[in-house]
This record gives structure tokens, C-alpha cells and sequence, in this order.
């Protein structure tokens, strides 16, 4: 890598070298170039988002387009829905304590997710019967579930108080998902009143949302206008000018400069 050059590097999560260690983006490696992940939850140095890009997971279900969307509009009958792992690790026990409380609710369809073929149409199935889908923190505080969820036209319940978005700033979360703090979630009874207080209208405009915004969560061979790999390029394109200011300021640092990096990977050693 050359001083003065920006590169990229696509990662899918922490990446190792070979000898195991860690690399950060305060690691050499990493310094100039910008790291393109889909992990949402990440470790003080593993990630920079003054330069770092966080992607969205390739749907596991196919795209409800618009006719599908029309179709499947009054057979919504489900209040909300979860099909994934039931039980997970670290940040993933909140899921463990919702479904708990969760299960066996009326209007509220909580099944453990299986693999395959099937696992796929089951969990497509749901979502497009569904008006909300809960998307809780697991091992990362987000999954591919919340945009399956997205292309499905099903409301993102996102119950996470540790998460980064892709394409923040180019799209507004706040008109297509619905964000819950964990310690409101937690308390019997308040998810399901909380769904149950947003009114027709406020549902309607979130769908319609849906379906103007899911395109930017596809990944197209060729990559189209305004999907998730153009996203990606306009992304780039808005942090360039910050990278290239950091490394001007490096190439200039003699020894007992302080340290001029300007995100938490300062701290990463």
C-alpha cells in the first residue's frame, strides 16, 4: 500500500491476518484504505465510520414488488413476526428475554428459523402476512432479517441500542422502521401496545415507504441505479474528502506528534 493512495478493502467481519492478530483500522493496513463491512456490531478499533462503510446484508427472500405488495396488502392478519434463532449469545440476550415474553401472544407469530429451501419460504411467507417484523440485536445488533424484512414490505421493529445502518444520511430510517429502545421492549405488555397504538395512516405511509426505498437494499448483476452497490459508491464518494485530509495530516506527523486520528481507532493498540 502506498502513502497517499485510498484503497478498499470488503470484509465480513473482524479480519485476521495470518498470524491471528486483529487488524484495526488503526493498523497500517487499514489507515488509508476504507473497510466495507456487514457487521453492525463491532469492537472499539475494529471499525471507523469517519471512513468505514457498513453494508446491508443480500436478502435470504426474493423482492415483494409492487404487485406483490398489492396482493398481499389485506392478508396482513399478523401483528408482528419473528422467525430466526431463538436463543443467541452476548447482545443476542435480549432476543432471548422478548421471546420470552413474546410467545404464544396473540397476533404475534415467534418461530425458531431453519435452513434451506424451506426456512426460506416459511420466513418469506410470514413476512408477507405479516405488518411488522421484529428485528432484535443477535450477535451482531442487526441481521440479514432486517432487510429481508424490508424487501418483504414488513414493517423493521428494530430492537438494538447499539446499531449502525448502511447508507445513513441517503436514506431515512425513521420512514421505513420503527425503533425500540431494549429496556422498553423488555416490559411485558409494552411492545404489543406500543404496535397496537400506530394508526392505519402511519402504517400505510411506512409501507409505501417500503416500496419506494427496498431497491436500494438489492444487490443486481449488472448493479442498477440506485441500489445498494451505487449507494455504496456514493458513500465513497462522501468520505473521500475526509480520507484524503487524514492522510495529508499523517504524511506530515514527525515522532512525538500526538495522535491525529479522528475516530475511536485512535484508541486501539
Amino acid at each position: 500500500m502506498h502513502i497517499g493512495h485510498v484503497h478498499l478493502a470488503i470484509v465480513e467481519d473482524t479480519h485476521r491476518v495470518p498470524d491471528g492478530e486483529i487488524i484495526t483500522c488503526n493498523h497500517w493496513t487499514f489507515q488509508r484504505g476504507i473497510k466495507m463491512c456487514n457487521v453492525t456490531r463491532y469492537k472499539p478499533g475494529q471499525v471507523c465510520l469517519e471512513k468505514d462503510l457498513i453494508l446491508p446484508y443480500v436478502p435470504n427472500v426474493d423482492l415483494c414488488d409492487a404487485q406483490c405488495l398489492r396482493d398481499t396488502h389485506s392478508h396482513r392478519s399478523t401483528l408482528l413476526f419473528f422467525r430466526g434463532r431463538l436463543k443467541r449469545n452476548a447482545g443476542g440476550k435480549i432476543r432471548s428475554k422478548l421471546v420470552e415474553i413474546l410467545l404464544d401472544t396473540e397476533g404475534i407469530i415467534i418461530e425458531e428459523g431453519t435452513f434451506g429451501i424451506a426456512g426460506k419460504e416459511a420466513a418469506q411467507n410470514g413476512m408477507r402476512k405479516s405488518l411488522f417484523c421484529l428485528s432484535p440485536a443477535g450477535d451482531t445488533p442487526s441481521s440479514a432479517r432486517l432487510f429481508d424484512a424490508i424487501v418483504s414490505g414488513c414493517i423493521p421493529v428494530i430492537v438494538s441500542d447499539e446499531l449502525e445502518l448502511p447508507f445513513e444520511g441517503l436514506i431515512r430510517y425513521r420512514k421505513i422502521a420503527l425503533f425500540v429502545s431494549s429496556s422498553d421492549a423488555v416490559q411485558p405488555g409494552w411492545l404489543v401496545q406500543f404496535l397496537k397504538s400506530i394508526d392505519s395512516k402511519r402504517i400505510k405511509e411506512m409501507q409505501e415507504n417500503l416500496e419506494k426505498h427496498s431497491r436500494h437494499f438489492l444487490y443486481s448483476n449488472p448493479a442498477q441505479p440506485l441500489e445498494a452497490v451505487d449507494f455504496t459508491w456514493r458513500k465513497i464518494a462522501d468520505k473521500l474528502p475526509n480520507i484524503k485530509l487524514h492522510i495529508e495530516r499523517l504524511q506530515r506527523m514527525v515522532n512525538g506528534s500526538r495522535n491525529l486520528c479522528i475516530c475511536e481507532c485512535g484508541q486501539a493498540r
